[in-house]
């Protein structure tokens, strides 16, 4: 078997994999991103990292000593304290059952409170707490508000009727002149802050006329030339580091950050060679991603590697990056997401399995790590149905044992 060779990047996000993951030892971790057992373990103690030794546990021997009438008291104990877990469990099956349409949208910490007043008269308040998980003194806190809450939905309404009654004269009034106008002449202890006219304006779906630009997230640079389209739109490969696909997406994470995710992609297998993260979409995060996709292959040379028409891959550095690798540029038009549908699937795949429903990573590094974590298992075991149901690094073996079979 040849020689795998590994980025730092790889390296580092293999690390920073086992240090968060609980419980997590060398076997499972090198067995998911298909790491030799070695490799990781040096890589960990080089990090001073110390590795968990899986424990030893033996289930526990009769006491020789006891008695038939003691053994029969422990077990009838034993069958009360199932008997007990059991309707517990049912309990909580059916309270989750039932909040299930309280918790389906909107604001979901409400929804709880509201279903946890609707459902009190049938279950304790405090099993009803502990199973959708909010705290009493909350719920509370929110049944005492209960008159304060009211008043303020019925000062929203008067606002709304006020709005209407701007927005009628003037279909074209949108939130700033709305403001203003409610605000016209007020003394400052009754004046509306801009963010409460706003809110109303959504929940009554007023808006005023405006103009909508065309967001583009592929620019192209004017004075570069573009490379033809060599693939036209066919993302298929005969065989495996003939062709390749790749883009750069973004990685919502914090308060407004963002990460970039460069990737390249075999169109054989739709394995993902190469990939590489940063907090820029400069020319240099492709490099990564093309020596990461280099170490993995070997050689990329006389590969096709197809982009979309970015600035990043339009640019004379990109051409001079091209030819580093020894491999031939090819080019989508731009704003043609099909000339890359590949890579933008892949990168919609991506999005709805880690974030699933989130809207951003809490951090940097939790984005990171969880787009590795979900890379090396994309690669090494999720089905994919161009692969005939096989993991992308599957189906490449599949196709190398088949060429052994045939030359022997």
């Amino acid at each position: 078997m040849a020689k795998k060779n590994y980025s730092e990047e790889f390296r580092r996000d293999a690390v920073e994999l086992y240090r968060d993951t609980d419980g997590a030892t060398v076997a499972g971790i090198d067995a998911d991103r298909g790491i030799s057992h070695g490799s990781l373990t040096t890589w960990l103690r080089n990090a001073g990292i110390p590795i968990r030794r899986p424990g030893i546990s033996s289930a526990p021997r009769p006491d020789p000593a006891e008695t038939p009438e003691r053994e029969a008291a422990r077990l009838r104990a034993e069958v009360a304290h199932l008997r007990a877990e059991k309707t517990k469990l049912e309990t909580e099956r059916d309270i989750l059952r039932s909040a299930a349409k309280y918790l389906a949208g909107g604001d979901e910490l409400v929804n709880r409170f509201h279903f946890v007043s609707d459902h009190s008269d049938t279950y304790p308040v405090k099993r009803l707490c502990q199973v959708i998980d909010i705290a009493r003194s909350s719920y509370y806190a929110w049944i005492g508000a209960a008159e304060t809450r009211a008043a303020r939905a019925a000062a929203d309404v008067e606002l709304a009727e006020k709005i209407r009654a701007v927005h009628t004269v003037d279909k074209t009034y949108g939130r700033p002149r709305i403001t203003a106008e409610i605000n016209h002449g007020q003394p400052a202890d009754r004046r509306v802050n801009h963010k409460r006219i706003a809110r109303i304006l959504r929940a009554n779906n007023i808006e005023g006329v405006r103009l909508r630009r065309r967001h583009r997230t592929t620019i192209a640079e004017p004075a570069d030339t573009p490379a033809a389209n060599l693939l036209h739109r066919d993302f298929t490969a005969a065989v495996p580091n003939a062709r390749y696909v790749g883009d750069i997406t973004y990685l919502p994470c914090g308060d407004g950050e963002f990460l970039y995710l460069a990737t390249v992609i075999d169109c054989f297998s739709r394995r993902l060679v190469g990939w590489s993260i940063a907090e820029h979409m400069r020319t240099e995060l492709v490099e990564d991603a093309l020596g990461a996709a280099a170490l993995t292959r070997g050689s990329l040379a006389g590969a096709v590697f197809h982009a979309d028409r970015g600035s990043h891959s339009t640019s004379e550095d990109f051409v001079v990056l091209c030819t580093k690798f020894g491999v031939t540029q090819s080019m989508g038009a731009v704003g043609t997401s099909a000339d890359n549908a590949l890579a933008e699937s892949f990168n919609a795949t991506l999005n709805r399995e880690t974030l699933q429903g989130a809207s951003r990573w809490e951090s940097p590094r939790a984005a990171r790590l969880a787009v590795f974590r979900w890379i090396a298992r994309y690669n090494t075991r999720r089905r994919h149905s161009y692969c005939n149901y096989l993991s992308p690094a599957d189906y490449e073996n599949t196709y190398a044992f088949d060429n052994l079979q045939q030359a022997a």
